[in-house]
């Protein structure tokens, strides 16, 4: 690796100090609207880390990137304008100061989430060990960041698959407000070493020392040696955002910090040497301060993004799927549990592309706990099909940074209850890709996961959670309820470029039914049973009991429609639509999950909205109460849905002759 170029990092650095300054100044203005986080005092880590790296590495930043941002070469007047929320920005306004994207530069963008990115880069890094590439992983974090579970999820994972990863700590003594002294004991350095990561700490005021160790650490982990860290101490000359007056921050410690300023620092050294003169830096100092103001009256009178666009990018749109010739001699249909229709899913879509892969917990020989995704590894290879530390944070973390490299990783979380320990995983990094980068980035990963009540679990292990997923824009969500569904919808789940949660259910796995290897869409609801009387809209576990329902009052002379919505996002309003016009607006709805703030609601809520004059009574949701889940089986069975139940609530619509009119049904 050559050597730094110290006159032209002075440049880069004055360039970064002199972009920072601006930036404060145009919020005093108004100019750019919430918090500006700058990085001066800084400068030295990105200028001296960057040149250290080749054109394929990739860059990853906290929300203080800026430095970072210009250091890749992302053009100042895009960044500002990105900043300044202009429509010519580099994200058209979306991104902000805190979460601008630039791939294009190699640069993946900063994370407003402290330490979320490291679980990311380390799936960036993921990506070029499995493609076989002779690409590096680079990620800044702040001295905060060290005390985020998910930082050290991604250093576990990293350091279990000996990543091509490199972690920037920018220890500038501050976490936010608060000083690191009074957060962490003892050394950051030391602490990433225990876990067998070799962790060295550097003087992040001088570029060339920066530029030393990155250039060391590269090396070290583009040739397999695995994850290194490097810890740069250095100063924060300004305060935590544009609004801190830093009131709690002590005068001695201020001036300790200007005192270190890395710009004078390098300029007393450049002169000192005769590598430089002061007119040759004053100079450079000119041309940065230049290429500021220029690239401000330009963003000056740029515009705001059109309030017409704020609804684009969200998702890729319902894409249509030509099935061709789905089946041959073959591959004829078959009866199958539900379990192996995923298994035969995951088969398929990893034959006909090299870049599926699949981790999780435990999948890789045992096939997972419930032996779903057993005999991959045997057929796919270590590389494609593999175990991860128990570090849900991690694995999700690596879906979305290897996704957002070229792979299409199928990750699976054993319990949907375990999502939650790592759901900004999904909510504020996998669903935010396509739309913050408007659409230049995608992230095709799927998570599989299962959810429900089955006997003896527990209150951590029996949850259904399919609303709170399907609340965020950017997710898919999808309960397939039949092996057929099984296979087809994780089928379209893979082919997908948004990323998407896939619910299955412990209590289906052994469920038997026809499946057939064709393909479909992401998106549509199922009907599954027709009928005129009452229509029954569900999901999930509770399809069956549906159908029970409905064949216990087809009994009884009723005629009884059954809809399988299988997608709650995107949802099949049209399908919904259809079976209210069919049913003349008597439909109960049914799910597993409590009854407070569950999907339901938002199903009877629009169907009122859109079908208020035709209605024949009240949209019914009929579900688990609102308390948490016991292990007993007669407790459970005391509290989920079952036929009976449903059935109650489909007789008493049927009943009801006049709307609005108050309806109980037997054993509400």
């Amino acid at each position: 690796m050559p050597s730094l170029d110290l006159v032209g990092a002075y440049e880069r650095m004055s360039l970064i100090r002199r972009f920072e300054k601006r930036c404060l100044e145009l919020a005093a203005e108004g100019v750019i609207a919430g918090s500006v986080h700058p990085c001066a005092g800084q400068e030295a880590i990105p200028v001296g880390a960057v040149a250290a790296l080749g054109e394929t590495d990739r860059v990853l930043a906290t929300y203080r990137g800026h430095g970072w941002a210009l250091a890749c070469g992302v053009p100042e007047e895009a960044l500002l304008a990105e900043i300044c929320q202009r429509a010519e920005g580099i994200n058209g306004g979306r991104g902000g100061s805190a979460y601008l994207h630039a791939p294009q530069f190699r640069f993946l963008g900063e994370n407003s989430i402290v330490g979320a990115g490291v679980p990311i880069a380390a799936g960036v890094a993921l990506a070029a060990s499995v493609q076989r590439q002779q690409r590096v992983a680079l990620v800044s974090v702040g001295d905060g960041a060290i005390n985020q579970g998910a930082l050290h999820e991604g250093l576990v994972f990293a350091a279990a698959r000996a990543l091509p990863l490199v972690v920037v700590c920018e220890n500038n003594g501050w976490s936010e407000m608060t000083p690191i002294t009074a957060t962490v004991r003892g050394s950051i350095t030391e602490r990433v070493a225990a876990y067998g990561i070799d962790a060295r700490e550097v003087d992040g005021c001088d570029p060339d020392a920066v530029h030393e160790a990155v250039a060391r650490a590269v090396g070290d982990a583009r040739a397999g040696a695995g994850p290194r860290f490097i810890e740069c101490r250095t100063v924060r000359l300004w305060g935590h955002y544009n609004r801190d007056i830093q009131h709690y921050r002590p005068k001695e410690d201020q001036q300790a910090a200007e005192a270190g300023d890395p710009i004078p620092r390098l300029r007393q050294a450049l002169v000192a040497s005769g590598a430089a003169t002061a007119a040759e830096l004053d100079a450079a100092e000119e041309r940065a301060a230049s290429r500021i103001d220029a690239a401000t009256d330009r963003v000056r009178v740029m515009p705001a993004p059109d309030p017409a666009t704020a609804r684009d990018h969200v998702d890729e749109g319902i894409v249509a799927v030509t099935t061709g010739a789905a089946r041959t001699a073959a591959e004829p249909t078959k009866e199958v549990p539900y379990w192996q229709a995923v298994n035969l899913s995951l088969r398929h879509a990893m034959e006909k592309d090299p870049s599926v892969v699949v981790f999780g917990e435990d999948v890789s020989e045992a096939g997972g706990i419930f032996g779903v995704t057993r005999g991959l590894r045997r057929q796919f290879g270590a590389d494609r099909v593999f175990d991860t530390p128990i570090a849900e944070a991690a694995i999700l973390g690596a879906a979305v940074g290897s996704a957002l490299s070229g792979l299409r990783p199928v990750v699976e979380i054993m319990w949907a209850d375990f999502l939650l320990v790592a759901l900004d995983q999904l909510v504020n990094q996998a669903a935010n890709v396509r739309y913050i980068s408007r659409g230049t980035l995608q992230a095709p990963l799927v998570v599989r996961t299962q959810q429900g009540v089955t006997p003896g679990s527990c209150a951590q292990h029996s949850q259904s959670l399919e609303a709170l997923l399907a609340h965020i824009p950017g997710l898919r969500v999808g309960l397939p309820s039949t092996p057929r569904d099984a296979y087809r919808m994780l089928s379209a789940a893979i082919a997908s470029n948004d990323p998407v949660v896939l619910i299955e259910a412990r209590s289906l796995y052994q469920t038997v039914g026809e499946v057939d290897v064709e393909h479909e869409g992401i998106g549509g609801a199922r009907l599954r049973r027709p009928g005129s009387d009452v229509g029954i809209i569900t999901w999930g576990t509770q399809v069956d009991v549906a159908m029970e329902a409905a064949a216990d009052l087809e009994q009884e002379g009723l005629s009884v429609a059954v809809l399988d919505l299988r997608w709650l996002r995107p949802l099949d309003v049209d399908a919904i639509d259809a079976l209210v016009q069919a049913t003349e607006g008597r439909v109960v709805v049914c799910h597993e999950a409590n009854v407070t703030g569950g999907f339901g609601a938002e199903v009877a809520a629009g169907i009122h909205e859109r079908h208020f004059d035709i209605l024949r009574g009240p949209v019914r949701r009929v579900a688990t109460p609102d308390v948490r889940m016991p292990s007993a089986p007669v407790l459970q069975a005391a509290l989920v849905p079952d036929a009976e139940r449903v059935a109650g609530y489909c007789r008493a619509l049927v009943a009801a002759t006049a709307w609005p009119t108050v309806i109980t049904a037997a054993g509400s």
